[in-house]
């Protein structure tokens, strides 16, 4: 009997430690899943410069070939109705490290010399006390990194910040203020990679910001030799474009390679829509340096009105494709939702789980419900402030505003106004301003609101010395 009692109490303290190994093992795999939902996502945000919105494959292209970027969209969500808030770089780019308008800042249009910035009433470059980005992605714990072009400044500045003065803890880049050093422009997305490689154990957030495809173009021989076909202006832009479309390759192979693939959101768009080609090779009044100028500047908007400098959509609509493989839809492609680069600080701060500082008010909205594939509908207005307007045939609008898909162009001084209606209109063909007077009385007062919240004059702390030396 007492063999018998002491094999039950052997099966029953074995029963006891199975147990309390079973409920061991599910609480380290219910705290693993809550570990990988609670961990902050790495951020990475391509910002290419001056690619039209069709210079994609999936975009109707007619000569340009994009596979990683195809196979990009094919992986994520494909936005088809994303803006850029200015039609030139600088402006577009401070919309992305302040969430707010440019023109709140007064920068109207791109950074150059200090004798043009004082003509056009702007500061010298953007003020690094202004809300940032980066500072508030470091602040959330994130390890902070810049790569590429700036033009937050520019070389004709000698005495511009770093940009470790705007949040961020490294970076390499060029269009920087004279006294810093210029890396090679080619080199954003192996600095990139290298970055990755070695923050790939704490979140990180990367702005990398291509020189492709602003001139001066630099096609390398292995890519024009893909495009032997085609003729020589369009085969010098198809190269440029396959050399970055194929390091974007690389960048998507490497997240694998370092297990980070599936724990970072990629973002791929441009600062605005394409550089007006040049008609005489020899008159390159848009290049920027020595090398292949804008006569080889042949980007495509799949027929959508203007270019670079024009506020229709061929000058701000550009590619926007977001990839978060198991967070974003695959293979979705999205026409209907507004969008504009004034969103992203919001969206990533959201991201990265961190509160909008009190005193900080965006101009942009979170955009997270629509990148995770849910529907949202914008609560806000998005505007444009443009004053070096042109009579180019679409060229002429020099503000606009755009609401639940009208989209109102307007300027002051020609007194011509145009509407749209881009949920049935999207390639803005028919003006139906005169059917719609309402509508249009609505919006512009709206944009009169806006404009005349914007300040007279940029900030003080963003003067170069320089000025010292230039006669009023």
């Amino acid at each position: 009997m007492s063999s018998v009692k002491n094999n039950y109490l052997i099966l029953l303290a074995i029963l006891l430690l199975f147990v309390t190994c079973r409920e061991k093992q599910v609480k380290s795999a219910t705290k693993s899943v809550a570990e990988f939902e609670n961990k902050l996502p790495n951020i990475i945000f391509i910002f290419a410069d001056d690619w039209g919105y069709a210079d994609l494959g999936i975009h109707g292209s007619t000569f340009c070939k994009t596979p990683n970027l195809d196979k990009m969209a094919a992986e994520g969500m494909d936005f088809q109705n994303f803006s850029v808030v200015n039609p030139v770089c600088s402006p577009s780019r401070v919309a992305v490290m302040t969430g707010q308008y440019p023109a709140r800042h007064s920068v109207h249009g791109h950074f150059a010399s200090v004798e043009s910035h004082i003509k056009r009433n702007m500061p010298d470059w953007l003020n690094p006390k202004a809300p940032m980005l980066p500072r508030m992605l470091k602040e959330a714990g994130y390890k902070t990194a810049h790569f590429g072009k700036w033009h937050l400044s520019n070389t004709h500045v000698e005495d511009g910040p770093s940009p470790l003065a705007y949040g961020y803890d490294e970076y390499g880049a060029f269009n920087l203020p004279s006294s810093l050093p210029q890396m090679q422009a080619d080199s954003t997305l192996y600095k990139t990679i290298t970055f990755v490689k070695r923050n790939k154990d704490q979140p990180f957030f990367i702005n990398a910001w291509l020189h492709a495809t602003h001139t001066p173009h630099y096609p390398k021989e292995k890519f024009l030799n893909q495009f032997t076909h085609l003729n020589e202006q369009k085969q010098v832009y198809a190269a440029v474009v396959a050399e970055y479309d194929a390091r974007i390759g690389e960048l998507f192979e490497a997240l694998k390679k370092y297990g980070l693939d599936k724990n970072t959101i990629v973002i791929f768009s441009s600062d605005n829509g394409p550089e007006i080609t040049s008609k005489n090779r020899l008159l390159d009044d848009n290049s920027t340096g020595p090398g292949m100028g804008s006569f080889y500047s042949v980007g495509e908007t799949n027929n959508l009105k203007g270019r670079k400098r024009s506020l229709f959509a061929g000058g701000i609509r550009i590619p926007f494709i977001v990839r978060w493989p198991g967070k974003v839809p695959a293979g979705v492609v999205n026409q209907t939702t507004e969008l504009a680069t004034v969103d992203l600080l919001p969206t990533f701060l959201e991201l990265a789980k961190k509160e909008i500082p009190d005193d900080y008010k965006s101009d942009g909205i979170s955009i997270v419900p629509a990148i995770l594939g849910q529907k949202m509908d914008r609560n806000k207005p998005i505007f444009w402030d443009w004053r070096f307007s042109s009579n180019r045939p679409d060229f002429w609008p020099s503000a606009a505003v755009q609401e639940n898909n009208w989209k109102l162009l307007t300027n002051s001084e020609t007194e011509r106004t145009e509407l749209y209606n881009i949920s049935s209109d999207w390639a803005e063909e028919h003006d139906i301003a005169s059917e719609n007077p309402e509508k249009v009385t609505e919006l512009l007062e709206k944009l009169n609101r806006f404009q005349q919240s914007l300040p007279k004059n940029p900030p003080h702390n963003s003067f170069s010395r320089m000025r010292e030396f230039i006669e009023p």
